[in-house]
Order: structure tokens, then sequence, then C-alpha cells
């Protein structure tokens, strides 16, 4: 028969990452609840639910007649307690060149300069209760403490809200928004090992693998916790993410991809690994015929399989008509395939449309084993 025309890739060994992809969940870098601090009617929502509000900006209004009815009290009971100081001061001020030609007893002018003290005591008790009352006041609207995402109103206008039962509404503020997940104890242990070679990026994915709403700028790591969950043999983290656009909401549960460290490795398709019981394998051309080499293999990069030992520089990887396959059957490399110059990761356009066509067979015999990186680092 005539050799059978594939698509390779030609490999070359370079300094790859080494990925985990978890589970994790969204949570707001504040999330602040927004309450009452006096007790009063509603009298208006100033905001729509569910839009951006700034800090500062106001969200209810509450009944006011009460509190300036009595910052009015509190502002006549000053103005009688500074009459009275004034009263006494002039009263200290007569007596006292009295006093001092003994024309009047010395307990007398004694008792006057007490009540001048008694008096300023009392003005400086007014005023206290006057900026009580203009605190109040001001409590009246109730704004908003952090720029973020208004909730929902938990009070309809007309509600009688108290300081102890006076949630109005919350808010979230989602940029930066946090992501929070866990770790086995291996896993940490690579990520400790990697962080003096400057990994520990982070990024969110979607469900194909691609940048979730970042534009690939990846997250960073800003908690690590300090012991180990007793039940699940984990340990929790949290990393932060850029969030303009809203793309990620607060709760919502999101993949993410730590680079925990960096290896050297060859990168191949994940179609072109096949498995059998004596590990996993891969189709290289050896003097213009198909060869199994047996092949040691790390995690997945992107949607290539991390290759640590098993291949050399050079070596032509077959990578469709794989089911076909039969060890030395010959084989010619089609003429839009890989060159041998051509960069490691560079496929042609047959070689996908081909690795398409086997991508049934191929993830068939491969699936239990590829599937294992992904389940052992998804939580």
């Amino acid at each position: 028969m005539p050799p059978m025309p594939v698509s390779v890739r030609v490999v070359k060994q370079d300094t790859v990452p080494v990925l985990v992809n978890v589970v994790g969940q969204a949570e707001g870098s504040k999330d602040v609840e927004v309450r009452a601090r006096i007790t009063g009617l509603i009298q208006q929502q100033r905001y729509t639910e569910g839009d951006r509000v700034k800090a500062g900006a106001p969200l209810f209004t509450i009944e006011r007649a009460p509190f300036d009815n009595a910052l009015a009290s509190a502002k006549a009971a000053l103005a009688q307690e500074q009459a009275r100081l004034e009263q006494t001061q002039r009263e200290v001020k007569r007596l006292k060149p009295l006093a001092d030609m003994q024309a009047i007893a010395q307990r007398e002018a004694d008792d006057a300069a007490t009540a001048q003290r008694t008096a300023e005591a009392a003005v400086a008790a007014a005023l206290a209760r006057v900026r009580d009352a203009e605190l109040n006041l001001s409590y009246t609207t109730v704004t908003a403490p952090i720029s973020g995402l208004s909730g929902r109103a938990e009070k309809s206008l007309g509600s009688l809200v108290s300081a102890s039962d006076g949630l109005l509404t919350k808010v979230v503020q989602t940029d930066p928004i946090w992501v929070r997940f866990s770790f086995s104890e291996s896993e940490m242990a690579q990520l400790q090992a990697g962080k003096a070679a400057g990994a520990a990026a982070v990024k969110l994915l979607n469900a194909d693998g691609t940048p979730l709403g970042t534009n690939g700028v990846s997250g960073k790591l800003n908690f690590t916790g300090s012991s180990v969950d007793a039940r699940l043999g984990t340990v929790q983290l949290r990393a932060s993410f850029a969030n303009p656009d809203l793309n990620v909401l607060p709760g919502q549960f999101v993949k993410a991809q730590v680079q925990v460290a960096t290896q050297r490795a060859w990168l191949v398709p994940q179609a072109a690994v096949a498995s059998s019981e004596q590990g996993k394998t891969v189709w290289t051309i050896r003097d213009g015929k198909a060869t199994p080499t047996p092949v040691e293999v790390g995690g997945w990069v992107g949607r290539d399989w991390a290759v640590l030992k098993g291949l050399k520089d050079g070596d032509q990887v077959i990578t469709d008509n794989l089911i076909k396959m039969r060890p030395g059957a010959a084989v010619k490399v089609k003429e839009a395939g890989a060159g041998a110059g051509a960069p490691p990761g560079a496929t042609s356009a047959s070689a996908s449309a081909s690795a398409s066509a086997s991508a049934l067979s191929a993830v068939s015999a491969s699936a239990p084993v590829a599937s294992a990186p992904a389940s052992a680092a998804t939580r």
C-alpha cells in the first residue's frame, strides 16, 4: 500500500507552565450592609435597585420632621444656658471689686464664681445636645458608604425602621472582584515552591478554556490560608481580579487557572496522546514509518499535553489518522503539514481538520486518564 499521508507536529522542548484548574466562587472585595441609624418612617427611595452607586450618594430619606424639632429644641436650650452664663459673668464682674475692697463677704464672691463655672458646664452640655440633634438629622438621609453595585431595597416606602432592625439594602464593591478557591496539600506545596520563580499567576476561564472577560489579564493572590482544613485536606486561597465591565458577579461560580510552577517539556496535541494499560504513547515517524513511543506526561497546557519524558527535539509527532496507525506502517508527511522548522505548537490546517475527525477515537482511548488532572484539580 502507498504511504499513509499524515500531519505532524515537530516538537521542541521548552519551558511551559504547570497549571492547576479549580472551581472558585466570586465575592465582592467589599460587601457593606446599609442600615438606618435612627427610628423613623421611610419617605423616599432615591436610587434604582441594581445600579452602580458612588460613595456618599443618597439612597433613602427618613422622615425629617421629628429631628428638625429636636434640633430646634436643642438650640433653644443652648440659648437659654448661654443667657444664664452671661448673667453669672456679669455678677462675677460686679462683685469682684467689692470683694477686693472687702465690702462684701468672701463667700458671696465665691458663690458667684461657682455659679459662673456651673453655667459654663451647662452651655457645653447644651452644645453637645445640639451636635447630637444635628447628627441625628443628618441620618435622615441614608447614603452609600462605598462605591459599588447596589442591592434590592429591603424596606418599602412608609416602613418604620430603627437602629436595631434597619437593614435597608447592601452595596457590594465589584471592581476589583475576589475569587475564593482551595488547593490540596500537594498543589499548595507546588505553589510555595513556584512562587520564588514568579509563578502564582491566576486567570479566570470560560467553560471552553478562553479568558473570562478579563482580556487575558491575570489576577493576583491576595490571601493564603495559614492552616489546612482537617475535613477536606485543603488550604483556602483568594485572588483579586479587575472587573470594570462586571463580567463576574458576586456569588458566581467560576473556573480559575493557577500557574503553580514551570517545567521543561514538549507540547503535543491532546488527541495525539493514546492511553493504554502500559501507559501513554504517541506515534512518531522513524525512517518513514509510524512508531509508537511511550511518553511520560504532566498536565494540560491549553489544548496540549506537556510531555516530560520520551521525546527529543525534532521528533515528528503524528497528529491525525491515528485510528489507522499500525507499528511499522509507512507514512508520508502531508505537504501542508508542519515543516522541520515549524515552531512548537504549530499545526497545519489539514492537521486541525483531521484531528477533529479522529477526536472521537483518540478521546475514547485517552479520556479516562486525560480527564484525571482536571477532575483532581477541580473542587
